[in-house]
């Protein structure tokens, strides 16, 4: 499988992340977080098979994050809220993110990235 690129487009650290791709000639399908968010099962999934916890794919500099005062609440939450709630919206998901057979990476980390060569 190719890897699949979710990412936002107006985000400048997509941006990075995708010319990083192209740079390094790695094949992706790109897909917009906000226009196809990742679903409750797909979350669980990438959680579960990557070892990542759940918080990890919160995106906690975004105003949807900070607007819903998640810092507070996230401690409270169940899996299933957690999923719920990340589901529901694209823009509380940490971005870019890249996913393929082996492995799904959150954020743009240039040495993790490398692997995927």
């Amino acid at each position: 499988m190719k890897n699949v690129f979710i990412c936002y487009p107006k985000c400048g650290t997509c941006k990075k992340a995708q010319q990083f791709l192209e740079n390094n000639n790695i094949e992706y399908q790109i897909r917009d977080i906000k226009e196809n968010t990742p679903t409750k099962e797909e979350l669980k999934n990438w959680s579960e098979q990557n070892n990542i916890p759940l918080k990890k794919f919160f995106n906690t500099s975004g105003l949807v994050y900070k607007n819903l005062n998640l810092k507070e609440k996230l401690s409270l939450m169940s899996d299933e809220e957690k999923l719920e709630l990340l589901s529901s919206n694209g823009m509380l998901i940490k971005r870019p993110i890249i996913v393929n057979n082996q492995k799904v990476l959150i954020g743009f980390k240039e040495e993790e990235w490398k692997e995927l060569k």
